[in-house]
């Protein structure tokens, strides 16, 4: 699927470069530089998250952008790609068996997505897991994925597990291309069982050390290990249709048009059959 677009390239750095000028993005009406940090591309307003200056909003309808994608194999996966082709063009690299992503992108949400990708093309049952972290730390809504998808096109039909920055775990799936994703979230809490807090009757979110995602047939269902215990299912599942081959892997979104940041992703199992996610 062919689909137009203009585009401001900018470093892959997580801390954009100072000499990069912020500019006036042509995309669509309503751009302007009251939501973007110094330096980074601008972004339209509807991309930008929520704040208490800015209501987030949806894409427009139809407003796509094509995926760039780079068919060089990293581990595992076939290739890597910026679904969606945000602003700040992303990177990902494999050490000792820890991925690291850099991604900007505005979401993996609404109708469309923007983020970096690492695929494989796969069909049948499949079983992926893996530890995920943030060494940097940033913005608290940002996410790592584990997607199952039926093409790299930034509105593709989908199901994916993901751990936001501040904890919120979800199971999501986009039923159609363009149609609107929706989840079922999860957040741990814990007053005296964590550490930290001001007291025992402190709320403190647990920040799960592992999840996954299990395909068997048409049913897919969010794994977890919250404290390094062994992987459990996590609510019911969800039912989503796609036609092999499609697109199997991990990925990570900044949820900042315009601004990269860092996630890692280790310990990674990948099998070609349901029952092994571990």
């Amino acid at each position: 699927m062919q689909k137009s677009t203009v585009w401001v390239a900018a470093a892959t750095m997580t801390i954009l470069s100072s000499a990069l000028c912020a500019q006036v993005s042509p995309e669509v009406p309503g751009t302007s530089a009251r939501n973007s940090p110094p330096g980074a591309p601008l972004a339209p307003d509807w991309a930008y998250p929520q704040s208490t200056q800015h209501d987030q909003v949806g894409p427009p309808a139809g407003f796509h952008r094509d995926t760039r994608v780079e068919n060089t194999p990293i581990g595992v996966f076939d290739g890597q790609a910026d679904v969606g082709g945000a602003l700040v063009p992303g990177k990902a690299s494999l050490d000792g068996g820890t991925y690291t992503i850099h991604s900007a992108g505005y979401n993996v949400w609404y109708t469309r997505d923007e983020f970096r990708f690492l695929f494989k093309r796969m069909s049948g049952d499949i079983s992926l897991a893996a530890d995920l972290a943030y060494p940097d730390g940033g913005f608290g809504d940002h996410k790592a994925l584990l997607v199952i998808r039926q093409s790299l096109d930034d509105d593709a039909k989908e199901a994916l597990v993901a751990l936001h920055g501040d904890g919120m775990i979800h199971l999501a799936q986009r039923p159609a291309p363009g149609r609107r994703i929706s989840d079922r979230e999860y957040r741990i809490g814990s007053r005296g069982g964590l550490p930290g807090g001001k007291s025992p009757d402190s709320l403190i979110t647990l920040n799960a050390k592992r999840i996954g995602i299990e395909k068997k047939g048409d049913q897919f269902t969010l794994w977890v290990s919250e404290q390094g215990e062994p992987m459990h299912q996590f609510g019911a599942p969800i039912t989503l249709k796609l036609t092999a081959p499609f697109y199997v892997g991990i990925g990570f979104t900044s949820h900042l048009p315009g601004v990269a940041e860092t996630a890692t992703v280790s310990k990674l199992v990948l099998e070609n059959r349901a029952g092994r996610v571990r």
